[in-house]
């Protein structure tokens, strides 16, 4: 069985951008529907995405919707660098602070989660 952390680091301004974090989610929902082990995590400019995301009046809401239940969450300290933390605490998102604040990948690689980052 697959086991992946899936790594957003992209905001979603630019069309790359957007492409990027589409991406990411497509490969979450294929893991799932696959019955494969993954975690969304968000980190970096991807705190911004996840809060826009989670948005229910976003266009992308309902694929990130399919995929919800495998966001291990959003990294806190990025949240607020990048001045997200409080509408991701409102929308609910789970926050992640494993390793000096910031998510834990080494934790993740060492439960046999390859990291791939977006």
């Amino acid at each position: 069985m697959v086991k992946a952390a899936i790594v957003i680091l992209s905001e979603m301004e630019e069309h790359q951008d957007l492409g990027r974090v589409v991406n990411a989610l497509q490969l979450a929902r294929e893991l799932k529907e696959a019955g494969d082990e993954a975690q969304v995590i968000f980190d970096g400019g991807g705190a911004v995405a996840a809060v826009t995301l989670a948005d229910p009046e976003h266009r992308l809401h309902g694929l990130y919707q399919e995929i919800e239940d495998k966001v291990a969450g959003v990294c806190r300290y990025c949240a607020r660098a990048f001045h997200v933390y409080e509408k991701a605490e409102a929308l609910g998102l789970p926050f992640l602070a494993e390793y000096k604040q910031h998510p834990s990948l080494r934790a993740r690689i060492a439960d046999g989660y390859q990291a791939i980052t977006f």
